[in-house]
Parts: C-alpha cells; sequence; structure tokens
C-alpha cells in the first residue's frame, strides 16, 4: 500500500474511517456514522472510476473546482448525472491511510489522480 499521497507526497498515516471516501476521516463523519445520521452509496462519476459518498457529500461534490478532476474550468460536475453503483449497509467503520497535509484518505486521493489521468487522456489526439 501507498506510503506517500499521491498528490502531495506528504507520508500517510492510518486510522479510523467512515464509509465516505470524501470525508470519511473526519471524526464528526464518524460519529455519524455511529448515529445513523448518513447513508451512503458508490457512485460511478468519471467514466469507469467511482466513490462512496455519503448522502451529504454526493449532493455537495459539485461544489468542487472541476480543475481539481482535471476537467476545464467550465465544466461541472453534475451529482445528478453520477450512476449509483450500490448502496453501502450497514455503515461500518474501517481503517485507510490518511493524508496529514490534504486532509484527505488514500482512497479519495487515488480517485482524484485516476480522474486527472483520466481527463487527461481523453484531451490526447486519437
Amino acid at each position: 500500500m501507498n506510503a506517500q499521497c499521491p498528490l502531495c507526497f506528504a507520508t500517510l498515516e492510518t486510522c479510523e474511517v467512515a464509509p465516505c471516501m470524501d470525508c470519511g476521516n473526519d471524526p464528526q463523519e464518524l460519529q455519524h456514522c455511529a448515529e445513523g445520521k448518513h447513508t451512503y452509496a458508490e457512485y460511478l462519476i468519471f467514466g469507469p472510476l467511482s466513490l462512496v459518498l455519503c448522502d451529504f457529500c454526493h449532493v455537495d461534490f459539485a461544489s468542487y473546482d472541476p480543475t481539481y478532476f482535471g476537467l476545464p474550468q467550465k465544466a461541472r460536475v453534475d451529482p445528478w448525472d453520477m450512476s449509483l453503483v450500490r448502496e453501502v449497509i450497514p455503515c461500518t467503520p474501517t481503517f485507510d491511510k490518511v493524508c496529514p497535509e490534504c486532509r484527505r484518505r488514500l482512497s479519495f486521493l487515488e480517485f482524484v489522480a485516476a480522474a486527472r489521468e483520466f481527463h487527461h487522456a481523453s484531451e490526447l489526439p486519437a
């Protein structure tokens, strides 16, 4: 498993996380998981790339700057264009690597790196 963040190369730390690959490392999300406040599902977002998101992060995904994922500035990431793969039931905490600099789970950071590569590759001439 990676020892460094794929975006900033900081040394990763292991911690308990909720299923959401976006906010799952936030201690408040772990509490929400324990209390059953959120639902979780896996979505196809960019081509074959998928993420498990809580209901809040699913709706909030459009607030990301599209260039963060390698898209043009004027692109829009609409959460309603995502394809549902499966619901994640029950909410079971697990462990993942987390970047102390980016403050993100490794699973999310790998998704971002893959999305950038996916969008870069789709821009190359055939």
